[in-house]
């Protein structure tokens, strides 16, 4: 424990939308004697999940799509580490580094913003065949992936073979689905220009939802827009219908269509990141951090938790549903971030905290180059408005000036001489060349 004349240790579990912006906060307004702030996260930077499907489809550099921890929070200790263990009774975490092995770590305060991954669903096949688009590695990848199967398609004749590497299966219709999907499509279109014998109508891309719609954060309307937009774009969007397996590359649809593919997305949904289970904070039946409205943890002072990894009362909702909480939302993270903050301050300085309280806003869609969605405040737009208005919103919410400007360029540089549709799927293997070299 800090002595009285110690600053007082917070420690931030999550580098991500919470714990990057909470810590940014506290060293911008904390006195040097006043607290110390340290951040864990497996990875050195913040990923701006919002830029990943532009990332995936080349628009934008993949590393300008994250924020360096270490060069933002110039004030915060970061350690790059992955949490194993939380015994909040000791005040005590347990963390992990391949390279320095195992540490513990005391504190005084504790911030708990470690996130969700994705929700897999007991399917056959999938974990062996998808991928999800949480992370710069994973938009990478898809890139290359994509690519890579329309040049494997190029040099083959075999028409069972081509139909298998140029069918690209998305599941889930959420924004991050209908994103991710309609951005590689896309670049796949525009890619196809530089290939004799691959075409658009050669490949066949498809959406599947077990929702009767898709983009529930939008208007039923706007709903029905987005997949007939898809439609005309020959994408095959399947509603009502979930992924029965997936085994050896043969999906079985919930309505008994069958196809074979070689791609598999999966953006049904997250989850709570499951470390929280290897701790002794209070955890709801979807094994989130239970908070309050104030975003401390119930029963536990000096314990805050916000994000996706905890279930945060929205109290926006209060009247038509009291046991309502936030959604897991770029939206509510950043915003949950800036009261945690304060909250923090004020608990240190002896000051009232606040409930966050945030009334949705909207949402804005990319749905490819110059196309898209918005329903923001009332206000609906479609195509190139809503594609600016995608744009202009999420480069507000990038974090440095520094990532704002290169992510800026990046798009002039593609609108001046369009986006870089190469693969370069030897980096998923870098080591094979010299293996080569080394037994020849």
């Amino acid at each position: 424990m800090a002595g009285k004349s110690d600053p007082t240790r917070i420690l931030i579990l999550g580098g991500g939308y919470v714990g990057m912006y909470t810590a940014l906060q506290l060293q911008k307004k904390l006195g040097r004697r006043e607290a110390s702030v340290t951040v864990v996260d497996p990875q050195p930077h913040m990923t701006y999940q919002p830029f990943l499907p532009e990332a995936a489809a080349g628009s934008v550099e993949p590393r300008h799509v994250v924020a360096p921890l270490r060069r933002v929070l110039k004030r915060c200790h970061v350690i790059t580490a992955s949490v194993t263990e939380i015994k909040h009774d000791d005040k005590l975490v347990t963390i992990e580094n391949p390279q320095s092995g195992t540490e513990t770590l005391a504190y005084d305060v504790l911030v708990v913003a470690l996130g969700s991954v994705s929700r897999l669903l007991p399917i056959p096949g999938l974990a062996e065949e998808g991928i999800g688009l949480k992370t710069v590695g994973e938009a990478t990848y898809l890139r290359n992936h994509v690519l890579a199967k329309m040049d494997a398609a190029a040099n083959t004749d075999d028409e069972e073979l081509r139909k298998r590497l140029l069918t690209f299966t998305f599941v889930g219709g959420g924004f991050a689905g209908v994103e991710a999907l309609a951005e590689l499509e896309d670049m796949a279109r525009y890619a196809s220009r530089d290939y004799q014998n691959v075409s658009p109508d050669d490949m066949s891309w498809v959406l599947v939802e077990a929702a009767g719609r898709v983009m529930p954060e939008v208007s039923e309307k706007m709903g029905v827009y987005v997949v007939k937009a898809l439609e005309e774009r020959g994408i095959t969007v399947y509603l009502n219908t979930f992924l029965k397996s997936v085994e050896g590359g043969h999906a079985v649809l919930s309505d008994g269509t069958e196809f074979d593919t070689d791609t598999l997305v999966w953006n049904a949904g997250v989850k709570a990141n499951p470390v929280v289970k290897n701790s002794d904070l209070p955890l709801d039946e979807r094994g989130r951090v239970k908070a309050s409205a104030h975003m401390q943890v119930e029963g536990l002072p000096g314990v805050w938790a916000a994000g996706d990894v905890a279930a945060v009362p929205d109290l926006s909702k209060a009247d038509e549903d009291p046991a309502a909480t936030c959604a897991p939302s770029a939206q509510h993270a950043v915003r949950q971030a800036d009261q945690l903050a304060k909250n923090v301050l004020a608990t240190l300085r002896g000051k009232q905290t606040k409930e966050y309280r945030h009334a949705y806003a909207g949402s804005v869609a990319g749905l490819g180059l110059y196309k898209g969605v918005a329903d923001v405040y009332g206000f609906k737009a479609k195509g190139f408005v809503a594609w600016f208005m995608h744009r202009s919103y999420h480069v507000s919410r990038m974090p440095t000036f520094n990532r704002k400007m290169r992510i800026v360029i990046d798009w002039t540089l593609a609108f001046l001489f369009k986006r870089e549709a190469v693969s370069m799927g030897q980096i998923e293997n870098p080591r094979a060349a010299f293996e080569r070299a080394a037994a020849s």
